[in-house]
């Protein structure tokens, strides 16, 4: 991770076919996608320059290179930027939010009908409200989110969408490094998820990245079946990449119609609950 402009240009350059860059490909290649002399003469550069950016030994190139290397590595507008981003001094690290604002916290309580719950740019869970709690177990405060996804056989049976989903809750980490190499709470998460998760080293490997937005998700619950939710993350002001992560089925839908079932039994839950757990189960800890 000390080398992240390096890093990023080796494995993009390794995903980008020879002809489609306009090579004739001739021969047995030693190597997979592009060679960094043909990267280096298709962006204008020279070969000795582009070594040294790979190496780790030159990491402020201009804006015109690194725009001239965005094209012949084929990025999309979200890849490109985060280019840019890596070639830019690391900000100073900020020590992450630990719990959510209290008035955004007293907010998703008082949502019935909507599963809300709010992280922090590691997808370490701040808060959650009770319908979101009943979606997965796995939606409580502490929780790491990623690592749930990739580890929890549960998540593999609740997620339809399980192969689309981890793919990009990794790109979106990998968005959120960007050139924070020294930030120990990533360093931390993606070392663990390096050691225990396969598909998390593939994914990794792969260097792709996403910005955060709002998807489709696609669950089979256990208590409600197939269950289709639309989800909005909004970023809250004043805060270093926290988020707030609303569900929502399509009105008049029959996700809509299990949605509404879901949120009966979980008030059902709640009517026959000792005062106090309530609380707990939305998100908030328990006083020590």
């Amino acid at each position: 991770m000390e080398n992240a402009l390096g890093d990023y240009l080796r494995a993009r350059r390794e995903q980008v076919r020879p002809e489609d860059a306009g090579i004739r490909s001739v021969g047995v290649r030693r190597v997979p996608g592009l060679r960094r002399e043909e990267v280096a003469m298709l962006a204008g550069i020279s070969a000795d320059y582009y070594l040294r950016l790979e190496r780790g030994r030159d990491r402020n190139p201009s804006a015109q290179v690194l725009e001239a290397l965005a094209d012949v590595l084929r990025l999309d507008a979200d890849a490109r930027n985060y280019l840019l981003g890596l070639a830019q001094p690391a900000p100073h690290p900020r020590t992450r939010a630990e719990r959510a604002p209290e008035s955004i916290v007293e907010l998703i309580d008082g949502w019935p009908d909507n599963p809300a719950y709010v992280q922090n740019k590691y997808t370490d869970v701040l808060a959650v409200n009770a319908l979101c709690a009943a979606l997965s177990p796995n939606y409580r405060v502490g929780v790491n989110l990623l690592t749930a996804v990739l580890l929890d056989p549960r998540e593999r049976e609740l997620r339809r969408d399980w192969d689309d989903l981890s793919e990009e809750g990794v790109a979106v980490l990998r968005s959120e490094l960007g050139p924070n190499v020294d930030d120990p709470r990533l360093k931390e998460l993606v070392g663990d998820l390096s050691v225990r998760s396969e598909r998390f080293r593939q994914l990794w490997a792969r260097h792709e990245v996403r910005p955060r937005r709002g998807r489709l998700s696609r669950m089979t619950h256990p208590e409600v079946g197939d269950l289709d939710l639309r989800s909005d993350k909004l970023t809250i002001g004043g805060s270093d990449n926290v988020t707030l992560v609303v569900f929502h089925a399509v009105p008049g839908s029959r996700d809509e119609e299990s949605l509404a079932l879901l949120g009966s039994l979980v008030a059902s839950a709640d009517e026959t609950r000792p005062g106090g757990e309530t609380r707990l189960r939305r998100g908030e800890r328990k006083p020590e």
